[in-house]
Order: C-alpha cells, then sequence, then structure tokens
C-alpha cells in the first residue's frame, strides 16, 4: 500500500505543477507564440497545449529546475513552430477543391457506357461485316489494304463497310445512342 501512496503523492505534485505552470506561464507563452504563427490563434493554442504537454512529460526535471522555467518553455514553443513549419513545407502544396470542381472535365463513365454499347452493336453484325470494319475503321486500313488481309476484291469490302455501317446505325438507334 505503500507504493499506491508514493504514487497518488507524485500524481498530486504533478497535478499541482501543471496548474502553476499554466497559471503562471499560459498568458505571455500564447502571446509569444501567437507572434509567431502570424496571429493563427487556433495554431497558437496548438502550440502552447502541446508546450504545457512536454513540460507535464519532464515535470520531474522541471520541478528540480532553480530559478523560472519560462525560458525553457519559449525554447520548447518556438522549436513547436519551427517543426511545424519545415513539416508544412516538406510536404507538397495541397490544392483546393474548388477550383478543380469548375474545371470542366469530360465524362469518362458516358464514354465507357456509350463504348460497351458500340461493342454490343457490333457483335450484331455479321462476322464479314465486322472484319471489313475492323479493317477500315478501327486498323486505318484503305479499301484495297482491308481487300489484301481479308482476301476479297475491293467492291466487296466497300459493300461490307456500307451494310455493315447501315446496321450499326440501326442497332445504335435500338439500344439509344444517338450520334
Amino acid at each position: 500500500m505503500r507504493e499506491d501512496a508514493v504514487v497518488g503523492d507524485r500524481a498530486a505534485q504533478d497535478d499541482a505543477l501543471m496548474r502553476a505552470l499554466y497559471a503562471e506561464h499560459a498568458g505571455p507563452l500564447y502571446a509569444f507564440v501567437l507572434r509567431l504563427v502570424a496571429g493563427d490563434r487556433h495554431r497558437a493554442e496548438d502550440v502552447v497545449q502541446e508546450t504545457l504537454l512536454r513540460a507535464w512529460r519532464n515535470a520531474e526535471q522541471l520541478g528540480r529546475a532553480t530559478g523560472s522555467v519560462r525560458p525553457w518553455l519559449v525554447t520548447v514553443a518556438r522549436r513547436i513552430v519551427i517543426d511545424g513549419h519545415r513539416s508544412r513545407e516538406a510536404r507538397p502544396k495541397e490544392v483546393d477543391p474548388g477550383r478543380l470542381e469548375s474545371v470542366p472535365a469530360a465524362d469518362e463513365i458516358d464514354r465507357a457506357l456509350r463504348a460497351m454499347l458500340i461493342a454490343e452493336a457490333l457483335g450484331d453484325l455479321t462476322q464479314a461485316h465486322r472484319d471489313a470494319l475492323l479493317e477500315t475503321y478501327f486498323k486505318g486500313r484503305t479499301v484495297n489494304e482491308a481487300a489484301e488481309v481479308l482476301h476479297v476484291p475491293p467492291g466487296t469490302v466497300r459493300s461490307r463497310v456500307f451494310y455493315a455501317l447501315r446496321s450499326l446505325r440501326l442497332a445504335l438507334e435500338e439500344r439509344g445512342v444517338t450520334s
């Protein structure tokens, strides 16, 4: 039981030390930090809180210190401000999302859905018509080059492309896709 009494007595001493530190140094420390952080009140409050937390963690050393602890508190606060500044500078600047929302961008979902509908419509074509379209439109070959690849006359390629486009247009209209 003796150990519990010692721990309780120590906690009471730490509590008394922190209350005394806060009462004596929090106001002047806040004013000092407020100048360091260019008037940012929230940041100044955070720095003072962190400084007093570090003082609490080092309560044994501060309790044994002779003279004022204010220089120690000011040094700690100054280092916290410097560390915060360095960490913000090390990270890339955050972008204001408001600006991004105003930039026009193509809707990729509509484009993907449209591509899916076109792929389905191409699947409805006969293999010969689909091959003629793939060779001429999607692979960029001329009619003569497509004829060589498909082993058919150029006139047949032209005819298949014509009828394939007509069938494709009808299939897309049925699916609600407009040009």
